[in-house]
């Protein structure tokens, strides 16, 4: 019974210091964002492409800068500012996790032209309302660092993703017959 025990103690431990050594990659794709919900968890996880995660983010970076917007026209009787800054924090990682994406994209030479030309076009779009309230946003002072940052993260993705249309592989030429 106790050579059992220090067999089955044994095997419990080689397991624990296994799974501590392995990359997290290793393990099935898991997506532990603070700043996503568990449904846009599982919409990430569950997409067949890089390509469809980069339009997930995007979309999701879409969503947090619209809600920012609507706290700042509609303020919220509590917690003001920390949603304020919550969301600010949530757009630029979601902006963030899509640039890495199309880096991740252009290294497995994934077809991610359309995440690329998205990513390009929105972050122009994100921009314009970025700088429209760092220039006169109402209560700048409360949200004027997490602001400086997303509009320094989204210049940076805009910049990765101009370089990312010269490196991404060229569409397929159909031939005609």
């Amino acid at each position: 019974m106790k050579r059992g025990f220090l067999l089955l103690a044994l095997l419990v431990f080689a397991g624990l210091g296994v799974s501590s050594v392995l990359p997290a990659g290793a393990f099935a794709q898991r997506v532990d964002k603070d700043y996503l919900s568990t449904v846009e968890a599982g919409k990430i996880r569950d997409a067949e492409t890089t390509n469809d995660r980069i339009k997930l983010f995007l979309t999701f970076a879409e969503d947090r800068l619209t809600k920012f917007q609507y706290e700042l026209e509609h303020p919220s009787s509590n917690k003001h500012t920390e949603m304020l800054n919550y969301l600010m924090n949530s757009y630029i990682g979601c902006v963030d996790d899509a640039a890495d994406l199309i880096q991740l994209g252009l290294e497995k030479q994934d077809n991610i032209r359309q995440g690329i030309d998205l990513m390009a076009a929105k972050s122009k779009d994100f921009l314009e309302i970025l700088r429209k309230y760092a220039s006169s946003g109402p209560e700048l002072e409360i949200y004027k660092d997490n602001l400086d940052d997303a509009v320094e993260g989204t210049e940076d993705a805009l910049r990765e993703a101009e370089k990312a249309k010269k490196k991404a592989a060229p569409p397929p030429i159909r031939r005609k017959n």
